[in-house]
C-alpha cells in the first residue's frame, strides 16, 4: 500500500459543529505537512480526493480553495493544483508545540525542564480539565531558548493516576520518559504517538513578567510579557492544559487567517 493509500485509509472524522469544508482542508493541510503529498508535487484530481474521502466534489474544490489562500497550494491553470516549493510558516493557527510556532530556520530552540512531578489541583485547573477537586496532576516547568536566550516559559499539566490511564494509556505509561525529552510536552506527545490532539484552544492575554518569571526569563519584573493558555482533547476528553508565558524578546508570533467562506 502506497503513502497515499495508508493516508486515506483513515476514515475523515470532524468535530461537532465543524464544517465538512473544514474537515477536509485540516486532513489534506496535514497531508502537505507531513509531506504525503511532496512539496512541489501535483495534488490528485478533485475526483479522485473526493472519493478517497468520501465527501462530493463541491467540498473538495471549497477545501482546497482554502489551502490556496493559505498559501499550501498554488493552481496552474490547464495543468493541476500543486503543493508549493515551500511551506508558509504555522502560526498559532494550528495546534502544535510552542517551540515548533517558534522556530525559524537557522535558529536552535532548546527545552530546558525545570521541574516534573504532581501537584494537587486547583480550581482552574480542575475546570479546564474536567477533574474533580481531590485529583492530582502531572506539571511540568521548562524553559524555551532561542539560541540559548530564554524567551518562554512552559508549564504544562496533564490528569494524574487513572484519570490519565483510563483517557490515553500509552501516554501515561510513557509521561516519564516524553518529559525527559527536551520538547515541550506537546512535542513530545506529537512526535511519540502522531497528532493524537484535537479541540485545541489557546486564549492570549497581556499581564506583566513579575520577580519569579521575570529572574528566568531575564527580564525586569515590570515588563509585559503574553500569556498562552492552552487546552486540547483526545477523543472529546479533556488531556492537556499549559500555560505559556512569552517574553517580548520573542518578536512576532503570527496567526494566519482567512476569509469566511
Amino acid at each position: 500500500m502506497s503513502v497515499i493509500d495508508q493516508f486515506f485509509a483513515h476514515q475523515l472524522t470532524t468535530a461537532v459543529g465543524q464544517p465538512l469544508r473544514v474537515a477536509v482542508y485540516s486532513r489534506l493541510a496535514s497531508g502537505i505537512r507531513a509531506n504525503v503529498f511532496p512539496l512541489g508535487h501535483v495534488l490528485p484530481r478533485e475526483t479522485e480526493l473526493a472519493t478517497a474521502l468520501g465527501v462530493s466534489r463541491t467540498v473538495v474544490r471549497e477545501a482546497l480553495m482554502l489551502l490556496e489562500e493559505d498559501g499550501l497550494i498554488v493552481t496552474r491553470r490547464g495543468v493541476g493544483r500543486f503543493v508549493v516549493d515551500t511551506l508558509p510558516h504555522i502560526g498559532l493557527e494550528e495546534l502544535q508545540p510552542l517551540e515548533r510556532a517558534l522556530a525559524e530556520s537557522g535558529r536552535h530552540i532548546e527545552v530546558r525542564q525545570l521541574e516534573f512531578d504532581t501537584q494537587p489541583t486547583t480550581d482552574f485547573i480542575s475546570n479546564k480539565l474536567a477533574l474533580d477537586a481531590t485529583a492530582n496532576t502531572w506539571f511540568r516547568e521548562a524553559l524555551i531558548l532561542i539560541d540559548g536566550s530564554p524567551v518562554a516559559i512552559a508549564q504544562e499539566h496533564l490528569p494524574a493516576g487513572k484519570y490519565l490511564s483510563d483517557i490515553h494509556p500509552g501516554i501515561a505509561a510513557s509521561l516519564a520518559s516524553l518529559a525527559a525529552e527536551s520538547k515541550t510536552l506537546l512535542g513530545a506527545i506529537f512526535d511519540r504517538f502522531g497528532s493524537v490532539l484535537s479541540g485545541g484552544v489557546c486564549a492570549l492575554a497581556a499581564s506583566v513578567a513579575g520577580e519569579t518569571r521575570a529572574a528566568l526569563l531575564g527580564l525586569k519584573p515590570t515588563m509585559p510579557v503574553l500569556v498562552l493558555t492552552q487546552t486540547a482533547e483526545y477523543d472529546g476528553t479533556p488531556l492537556y492544559l499549559a500555560k505559556f508565558i512569552v517574553s517580548p524578546e520573542v518578536g512576532s508570533l503570527s496567526i494566519v487567517q482567512s476569509t469566511p467562506n
